[in-house]
């Protein structure tokens, strides 16, 4: 008997509120996919919820796509504590991420918080912008691309920033990441988006309205815990109209990086900073900023004849 990839800890999923013209998303991460990604690196705790959050976002939006690639959830800013912060789904269910920061910023932007977790604007600072891109497995087609300024608070803000900006869908967005007491990493996020009213709906503004109230008492406890059941949380949510939840994909952690991939971006690269990066036996050590694995490739591999 095959199970629902909802019944287990790691998946992504579609639902859709009986009889109403709302749409919507959940997605719930843990040892299978969050936990490793966030215990790889040494992030403080609140950048690992954070990157956490982006990487549960990704997932939420990957679930629905209509073709094989993948969409990465990347905040970054020129001048921010945090540089480069990136979540990736991938269509088959694989996800990783990773962030680069400045760790001396860190301390300093903590010690005024008081240990409180900080705003987006803090950690992005002046030229933060969030970018939604979704890439084809198909070469002949470009990336798209949207993008929009972190102005709000939680990266769930500005998430509904850009479905609003971007794409003109009225969307409400909710991210939740613990440790639990054990070390142990789970994440939880739920997206719902109104339907546009047409001649067979009619007006959809009562719909919203009442998903959008019935949305706003899910709690971040709820939304992370995994011993809770995706179909649970839904009834408790919407039971009175009713929702139907679609089996979902399972999510895992699942980097996407190899030796031959890695190469074609050395051989980007300008000679003068190739060169830089050789070391005395001839050799480029290379790690994963996403999974850390170590790559040891000979020069002759980059800068000799393509295969």
């Amino acid at each position: 008997m095959t199970h629902p990839a909802h019944s287990t800890g790691d998946f992504a999923a579609s639902f859709q509120i009986q009889g109403r013209a709302v749409r919507g998303r959940v997605a719930r991460m843990s040892a299978g996919s969050i936990g490793p990604i966030l215990a790889r690196h040494d992030y403080p705790t609140h950048l690992a919820s954070l990157l956490g959050e982006a990487v549960a976002l990704a997932a939420l939006v990957g679930a629905s796509l209509k073709f094989d690639g993948r969409i990465l959830v990347q905040a970054e800013a020129d001048d921010g504590v945090v540089r480069m912060l990136v979540g990736e789904y991938s269509t088959r269910g694989g996800v990783r991420g990773y962030a680069r920061y400045d760790a001396e910023a860190w301390t300093t932007l903590d010690r005024i918080n008081k240990g409180k977790a900080p705003h987006m604007p803090q950690l992005f600072g002046r030229t933060g912008r969030l970018g939604l891109i979704l890439i084809q497995d198909n070469p002949n087609i470009q990336p798209y691309q949207g993008v929009v300024p972190l102005t709000k608070g939680t990266l769930a803000q500005c998430a509904e920033d850009y479905f609003a900006m971007s794409e003109q869908v009225p969307t409400r967005v909710r991210l939740s990441v613990e440790e639990t007491a054990s070390g142990e990493w789970t994440a939880g996020g739920m997206m719902i988006q109104r339907v546009a009213g047409d001649e067979t709906r009619g007006d959809t503004d009562e719909d919203w309205r009442q998903a959008e109230a019935l949305f706003a008492t899910l709690t971040p406890g709820e939304l992370s815990d995994t011993g809770l059941p995706a179909t649970e949380l839904l009834y408790r949510l919407f039971h009175e109209q009713g929702v139907s939840l679609e089996d979902g994909v399972p999510v895992t952690d699942h980097c996407t990086c190899n030796e031959d991939r890695l190469i074609q971006t050395l051989r980007q690269m300008p000679d003068d900073a190739l060169h830089d990066l050789v070391e005395p036996d001839g050799t480029l050590a290379i790690d994963c900023q996403f999974c850390a694995r170590h790559y040891t490739i000979p020069i002759t591999r980059v800068t000799g004849p393509v295969n």
